[in-house]
């Protein structure tokens, strides 16, 4: 039997990188694609194919999607999971980085899409696997930009998945919990250099010891590579999955709490 054909982006480390690993281990094989070649070589010694990718430069994007095709003559499943947390007051972040995020987070995420989708359709079958977060469902302060455009990632998701469904392709939201990557050092690095000496500077520090308080506690990444790959092999895979410490318990408060209670809790953890 054929092998089939998985492009994961954001494959240079934490859960793109992992996810790479174990969709390999199922037996499919894997493109990892991120903007640093030099990043994924225990990828390529393991046996994945690297390739350079850029979610924000079209040129780059068009090139990868052509280089698989030429090679292997298909893609089966697309992993887009390329991605980063820009943090800071709403007021201190400037309008260049907040489009940065929605590039990266968004249209990066949408023009992928766009470009494996003609050869899913002609082969009938393929799975788009869109990295999501549980922020994609809740909101926290000095995280305006970043849950903006994981919003925009559910409900992009919710609407492919019905368009799509007439030519046999599975749209499928991964929303992470805590996981144990770069993320929340980045995030939290990026937060107090936007806004910790600004008017908004003491409820921003106290966030960031709230954020270093978790770091490590979190899921392994092997957490999320391993629900993609069940996602992926699934004759019909949820259209979400919510793993990962605190994730399902965040988005149970969500649901049983009103705004203004959920404001408090969210506020409360932040001393």
């Amino acid at each position: 039997m054929m092998k089939k054909i998985a492009l994961v982006t954001g494959a240079s480390s934490g859960i793109g990188e992992d996810t790479a690993l174990r969709l390999m281990e199922a037996g499919f094989v894997v493109y990892g694609a991120a903007r640093r070649l030099d990043r994924m070589e225990s990828l390529k010694k393991e046996g994945v194919k690297t390739l350079p990718l850029d979610v924000t430069d079209d040129e780059s994007m068009v090139k990868c999607v052509k280089t698989i095709i030429k090679e292997a003559g298909r893609i089966d499943v697309l992993v887009n999971n390329a991605g980063y947390g820009s943090y800071g007051a709403l007021e201190d972040v400037p309008m260049s980085e907040a489009k940065r995020q929605f590039e990266v987070c968004v249209f990066g995420l949408g023009r992928m899409t766009q470009l494996v989708l003609p050869h899913m359709r002609k082969q009938k079958s393929g799975k788009i696997v869109n990295i999501s977060s549980v922020g994609g469902k809740i909101g926290e302060p000095h995280g305006s930009w970043y849950h903006a455009a994981k919003f925009a990632v559910e409900g992009m998701s919710d609407s492919i998945r019905m368009e799509l469904k007439q030519f046999g392709i599975d749209v499928i939201v991964i929303e992470p919990g805590s996981i144990k990557t770069e993320w929340n050092g980045i995030a939290r690095e990026n937060m107090l250099k936007v806004s910790g000496k600004s008017v908004y500077g003491d409820l921003v520090k106290k966030h960031a010891n709230m954020l270093k308080n978790f770091e490590g506690r979190g899921s392994d990444p092997s957490i999320i590579g391993n629900t993609i790959v069940k996602a992926v092999t699934a004759s019909k895979p949820k259209t979400r999955y919510c793993i990962g410490t605190g994730g399902p318990l965040m988005l149970n408060m969500r649901r049983l709490l009103s705004d203004r209670m959920f404001d408090r809790m969210m506020l409360s953890q932040m001393k």
